[in-house]
């Protein structure tokens, strides 16, 4: 993620430059923002379908159809629950209620404190040991409630 020294519009409009020329850029150019501010902010939208000459629904409908895109400013940690198939099958909801209850946040929020952002995620590729959750990069698997705590506590320590 950049500093905040650089306004986010002058890097959105930078970033929809390199991109515009390719095919199909609306992804790689969202992704790329995500990349760089950490989120795509409200102000990015009407940026980009002005660079592209698109609608400005057209680009908030794809903001807000993928997951993977965020709209508000994440935590100083992201922390990922696995919501696939396997970890279904071993415990990833009675994990992520948990999860949602020591943060004190649902999915797609973060903390007031700024420390965590909590994210759902589809498939970690860590089925063998499920269930899986991802802090800030890290792959973590077999998480139990009392890990995940300890894994929290430790996120702290470091904020």
């Amino acid at each position: 993620m950049q500093t905040r020294s650089v306004p986010e519009t002058d890097i959105v409009k930078r970033i929809v430059a390199e991109h515009r020329a390719r095919p199909g850029p609306l992804l790689e150019i969202l992704h790329a923002i995500q990349d760089e501010l950490g989120y795509i902010p409200g102000g990015a939208v009407p940026v980009v379908a002005e660079g592209l000459n698109l609608s400005r629904a057209e680009v908030h409908g794809v903001v807000t159809f993928y997951h993977h895109f965020r709209r508000s400013r994440p935590g100083t940690h992201t922390v990922q629950v696995c919501q696939a198939e396997s970890c279904q099958a071993t415990g990833a909801e009675a994990l992520a209620a948990h999860a949602r209850a020591r943060l004190g946040i649902d999915f797609h929020e973060t903390t007031a404190n700024g420390h965590f952002s909590l994210e759902p995620i589809y498939c970690l590729g860590n089925c063998a040991c499920s269930p899986a959750v991802m802090i800030d990069g890290q792959l973590h698997g077999r998480v139990t409630p009392e890990r995940f705590d300890a894994l929290i506590a430790a996120g702290e320590k470091t904020t």
